[in-house]
């Protein structure tokens, strides 16, 4: 007959099955490092598009940003980072969930990514609604918060470590609305410098 102990020993597995069983757990750290990689392109892009070879006044001039902008180009750069971080995260992830013998999309990562996906889509068309209105100084602070609030929403159905990445981005998003002069520089510290930081984490924590 069973004691105490091993009654409760087996609770906890069965508390970690079901735990695991609703958390997808399959994301790829170097999927994070390449979309920070991504994103560091990006803020390059965007900076000569904006500056041309007068880049380095990048500072001072950030503020006036809002009059005669080229909005295409930067919509444009901005749809090709994501595109390229969608589909090599999608591709690194699935690669990991087979590697684990589990599937890519199933319960949880459908939970995940419909938890994800309302303050995505909603930061995504007010980032677009800013950029057409002229306030450019504002479309880095939305986008970091806006994903910042997506990924503490979504930690519910992923890794843990997902909530401080989250917490991360709507800190940097908070200071370039404060500091809108920083804002593109913020922006590539929060979806490129952190997506790298957290994809190396992720990776030698959980994958190596």
């Amino acid at each position: 007959m069973k004691t105490e102990q091993e009654y409760l020993s087996d609770l906890k597995e069965i508390r970690s099955i079901m735990e695991q069983s609703s958390r997808f757990i399959s994301l790829s750290g170097l999927s994070g490092i390449m979309a920070g990689i991504y994103a560091l392109a990006g803020v390059l892009a965007v900076e000569k598009i904006l500056y041309g070879k007068h880049s380095d006044s990048f500072l001072q001039n950030m503020p006036q940003l809002h009059r005669h902008v080229p909005v295409a180009p930067i919509i444009l750069t901005g749809i090709g980072v994501l595109a390229l971080t969608l589909i090599t995260g999608w591709l690194l992830t699935r690669a990991r969930a087979r590697k684990q013998g589990v599937k890519t999309w199933g319960y949880a990562s459908k939970r995940l990514l419909v938890n994800m996906a309302i303050p995505l889509i909603s930061g995504g068309i007010f980032a677009v609604i800013l950029l057409l209105k002229g306030e450019l100084n504002y479309v880095a602070p939305a986008t970091l918060i806006f994903y910042g609030l997506a990924l503490v929403h979504g930690s519910r159905y992923t890794l843990h470590d997902v909530r401080y990445l989250g917490i991360t981005q709507i800190i940097l998003g908070l200071i370039a609305a404060w500091y809108p002069g920083l804002g593109l520089y913020l922006w590539g510290t929060g979806f490129g410098v952190m997506h790298i930081v957290y994809g190396a984490w992720m990776y030698w924590k959980y994958e190596r």
